[in-house]
């Protein structure tokens, strides 16, 4: 696999994310600098710059694309223990910029994820922090964005959260992956009767790695993705780890639907260092991972139903398919 098209984006500082906008035609990326760019795709398939401006105080860890049915609009957290809500607009000479329209500031300590959630739950957008604590906000007027109003605060566990995934299927109750610095995926499901978010009983550890450090820093989850469902039975949710592995985990129904079972159906160290991102395709059957060797690698599962390496994207523009 060839890299298409490589670019500077001139940022001062390490890149912490690079997030597409729904159709990828648009990219934002956030770094140590404080700063926020967002690139669009010309019709050469060049990317060009489109805004850039400092967003935050503190390093800026994540971004996310709202459902473009909301307009153009961008969420982004921070080190400083905020989360900006960005919208873009035209001014009165007709060009297009962005804008603050709200800043969250409920979080005690470095906000580390955020999430939109799915287009049929409303302009909802979850959050992630150091503190421990899950929140969720919506915007109940979806055309005034600087009103967001706290509709969710629970707290999975004592200790730092580091990353959070929606279930992305409308058909289901709400329910959200959580990962932190220990080995356990946690999932959260809101309960209609309780009219509040409950723990399911789904907790597995990690497997046997013998590069798995036994450390408590060892233990970290840095990503999880829950896949998008095309029709099948079951949920699958990949998760990236400090102990160097990738991991797709099977959600399924049991007991006449009314448990879930979480396993472990594949567990790969190929990257033998850091993994730090994971990311489903929009069907759900492919996955790609990144870490701190520099590599993209690509997974699909086979017709016997094993997960296998399907391609190494690198940064010297060499390639290996297996």
């Amino acid at each position: 696999m060839r890299v298409f098209h490589r670019f500077s984006t001139s940022h001062e500082d390490l890149i912490h994310d690079v997030s597409y906008d729904f159709y990828g035609k648009r990219i934002a990326t956030c770094s140590s600098d404080q700063k926020i760019k967002v690139w669009d795709l010309n019709d050469n398939g060049e990317w060009g710059l489109s805004a850039e401006w400092k967003a935050h105080s503190g390093s800026v860890w994540k971004l996310a694309w709202a459902h473009p049915e909301f307009g153009q609009v961008i969420a982004s957290c921070s080190f400083d223990r905020t989360v900006c809500i960005w919208e873009e607009s035209e001014d009165e000479k007709g060009q297009k910029r962005w804008q603050l329209k709200a800043t969250l500031v409920d979080s005690r300590d470095s906000v580390t994820d955020i999430k939109f959630a799915p287009k049929s739950s409303g302009l909802r957008l979850a959050t992630c922090s150091s503190d421990g604590y899950i929140r969720i906000y919506e915007a109940m007027d979806i055309m005034n964005l600087s009103q967001w109003t706290i509709v969710e605060e629970f707290e999975p566990q004592k200790g730092s959260n580091n990353c959070i995934s929606w279930n992305p299927s409308s058909y289901d109750k709400p329910m959200m992956a959580v990962g932190s610095n220990d080995p356990y995926l946690k999932i959260w499901e809101y309960n209609e009767t309780g009219q509040k978010w409950v723990h399911l009983d789904t907790l597995s550890p990690v497997g046997n790695n013998n590069n798995y450090d036994s450390s408590e820093s060892g233990k970290a989850i840095h990503d999880v993705c829950w896949a998008p469902n095309m029709g099948r039975s079951y949920h699958l949710i990949a998760t990236a780890s400090k102990d160097h592995t990738v991991r797709i985990w099977k959600l399924t129904n049991i007991h006449d639907k009314s448990k879930m079972e979480l396993k472990e159906i594949m567990c790969k160290n190929d990257h033998r260092s850091e993994v730090w991102r994971v990311e489903w395709n929009i069907t759900g059957t492919v996955l790609a991972s990144s870490g701190d060797d520099g590599n993209v690698f690509l997974w699909k599962c086979n017709m016997n139903g094993e997960w296998k390496l399907l391609s190494i994207i690198n940064g010297e523009e060499r390639n290996e398919d297996r």
